[in-house]
C-alpha cells in the first residue's frame, strides 16, 4: 500500500514494453510535486502530523487485529514468513518483486527524473520518493543533488581512522570503520544529550541521515582508492549527481558507467524491512542509537556471505567457470559445472531468494541495461546461459523454493565490464546504496515515535 492516501489523480501508468505481463495493466495514482516547493525538510514537516494521527488511529481501531499465526517452523527457521515489522518505504511481493512506495522498478524507471533523456533514474529522485511517497520534479531532484553535494564534507579524522587499519582489511571492514568515525558529528546525539523533546527527535535524525547519505560515497571511494589504487582522494564534481559523482570518485568517468551507477544505487537502495541489513538498522535505531551507529551495524550485517557479500561470490564463481571451461562454454559444460558445484555441498550464487518466488526484477532491469550497452560482453553472455541452465537444475533438486536469479546474479558482470573488477569491493557499493532506504525509514521511525524493538524468545524446552 502506498504510504500516503491523500493523493491527486494523475494519468494511468503502463509498464514499459517487455516487462512482466501482470504489470502491463497496473494503475498507479500518484501525487506530483509542485516545483515551487523544493525543500524536502518542509515537505516532511507538513506530512508528519497527519501520519502521526494516522498511526494513532490504526493503533486504536486495529491494534488487536491478528496478522497471522506463528508456528514453530517460523521461530526456528529465521522468522521467515512472520509479519512483525512496520516498514513504510518499500514492500516486497513474492511474485512482483519490490515496490518503492507502491511503484515497481519499471515504473520508477519511467517516472523518476533522469540525468538525460531515456536515462536511468537518479538516486536522489528515489530518496525523495522514499521519504515523501511522492514523485519529484527534475527541479526538485536537482535541488536535492546540490544539497547532498554541499553536505558531502568528510573530516580528516575519518580518513585517519581508516588508515589505522591494514590495507589488507576487507573493504567492508574499512567502510564500516569510516562510518563509525563519521558518528563524531552526530547531531542527534548532541541534541539528545541537551534534552531535546521526543516529538522533535526526527529533526536531528533527518540532519544526520542526509549527512550520512551524502558522505558515504566519499568514504567508500576512499576505501577503493586506498586498497586498489594509489590512495589519492578524487574530489567530487559539482556538476554531477549522486550516482554519477560516486562513479567519478571511484575513478570511472565513462558516461555508461555513470548511468550504471545511477541504476545500481537506485535498485539496491531498499528491499523492505525484514532483510538482515534493514532489520539490523531498524533494531539498533529503536534503542535511539543515532543514524551513524545504526547504519554501521546494518553494514556489518550486509557484510555476511548470506546477504550482501553474495554479489562478490557471484562474480568469483562465474570467473571460476571461465577458468575451467573457457569463455565459449557450451550448455552441457555449464550444466556439468553447476552439478559439480551443487554436489560439492555449495550453492550456485546469485539464484534463489528468501521471499521472491520469480525472477528478481532487479535482475531483469540489469539484464536490459546489458542488452542495451554491452550485448557482446562474454561474461554477460555466460550470465544469459546461466539463466537458461540453472533454474531447471535447481527445480529438479526439489529443495529450492525459488530457483530464479536474484539481483546479485547480474551486478558483478556489469561492473566488471566497465573496469570495476575487484569483487571484494562490491558489497561496499551495496552498502552505499542501502543508506537511502535505511535512513529514510529511520527518519519515519523517529517521526512516528516507534518503540524499542523487543520480541519474545523461547527455549527448545519451552517449545517441546
Amino acid at each position: 500500500m502506498a504510504f500516503f492516501r491523500s493523493v491527486t489523480a494523475l494519468s494511468r501508468l503502463r509498464s514499459r514494453v517487455g516487462q512482466q505481463s501482470n504489470l502491463s495493466n497496473s494503475v498507479r495514482w500518484l501525487q506530483m510535486q509542485s516545483s515551487s516547493d523544493l525543500d524536502l525538510h518542509s515537505q516532511l514537516k507538513e506530512m508528519i502530523p497527519e501520519q502521526q494521527e494516522r498511526l494513532k488511529k490504526v493503533k486504536s481501531e486495529l491494534g488487536k487485529a491478528q496478522l497471522g499465526n506463528i508456528t514453530v517452523d517460523m521461530v526456528i527457521g529465521g522468522m521467515r514468513g512472520m509479519t512483525g515489522l512496520l516498514w513504510e518505504t518499500s514492500l516486497l511481493d513474492p511474485d512482483e518483486g519490490i515496490r518503492f512506495r507502491g511503484l515497481s522498478i519499471p515504473e520508477c524507471q519511467k517516472l523518476l527524473p533522469a540525468a538525460k533523456p531515456d536515462g536511468e533514474p537518479l538516486p536522489e529522485g528515489l530518496l525523495w520518493l522514499l521519504l515523501t511517497g511522492k514523485v519529484p520534479s527534475k527541479e526538485q531532484v536537482d535541488g536535492l543533488s546540490k544539497e547532498l553535494r554541499d553536505r558531502a564534507t568528510v573530516p580528516d579524522y575519518v580518513y585517519k581512522a581508516i588508515d589505522a587499519l591494514p590495507v589488507t582489511a576487507h573493504p567492508m571492514t574499512q567502510f564500516a570503520s569510516g562510518v563509525m568515525a563519521l558518528q563524531v558529528q552526530s547531531e542527534f546525539q548532541e541534541a539528545y544529550e541537551k534534552g531535546i523533546h521526543k516529538s522533535k527527535y526526527w529533526e536531528p535524525t533527518y540532519e544526520d541521515s542526509l549527512n550520512l547519505i551524502a558522505r558515504v560515497p566519499v568514504v567508500a571511494a576512499y576505501v577503493y582508492q586506498r586498497i586498489y589504487k594509489d590512495g589519492k582522494i578524487i574530489p567530487k564534481d559539482d556538476s554531477l549527481d549522486y550516482g554519477g559523482n560516486f562513479s567519478h570518485m571511484l575513478g570511472f568517468d565513462d558516461p555508461k558507467m555513470l548511468e550504471l551507477m545511477r541504476l545500481y544505487v537506485t535498485i539496491h537502495s531498499d528491499h523492505e524491512g525484514g532483510n538482515v541489513s534493514a532489520h539490523t538498522g531498524h533494531l539498533v535505531a529503536s534503542a535511539l542509537s543515532d543514524p551513524y551507529l545504526s547504519f554501521a551495524a546494518a553494514l556489518n550485517g550486509l557484510a555476511g556471505p548470506l546477504h550482501g557479500l553474495a554479489n562478490q561470490e557471484v562474480l568469483l564463481w562465474i570467473k571460476s567457470v571461465v577458468d575451467e571451461c573457457g569463455e565459449n562454454v557450451t550448455t552441457e559444460q555449464l550444466k556439468d559445472y553447476v552439478w559439480k558445484t551443487l554436489n560439492s555441498g555449495k550453492v550456485v550464487p546469485g539464484f534463489g531468494h528468501g521471499v521472491l518466488r520469480k525472477t528478481d526484477p532487479r535482475y531483469t532491469c540489469q539484464r536490459e541495461f546489458a542488452l542495451k550497452h554491452l550485448p557482446d560482453d562474454p561474461l554477460f553472455q555466460l550470465v544469459s546461459k546461466l539463466f537458461e541452465v540453472v533454474p531447471p537444475i535447481l527445480t529438479k533438486l526439489g529443495k529450492v523454493k525459488n530457483p530464479w536469479p536474484n539481483v546479485d546474479a547480474h551486478s558483478g558482470v556489469l561492473l566488471n565490464h566497465f573496469g570495476l573488477a575487484e569483487a571484494r569491493y562490491y558489497t561496499v557499493l551495496f552498502g552505499v546504496s542501502r543508506s537511502l532506504g535505511i535512513c529514510s525509514q529511520l527518519i519515519w521511525d523517529r517521526a512516528l515515535g516507534l518503540p524499542l524493538e523487543r520480541p519474545k524468545s523461547v527455549t527448545l524446552d519451552w517449545i517441546e
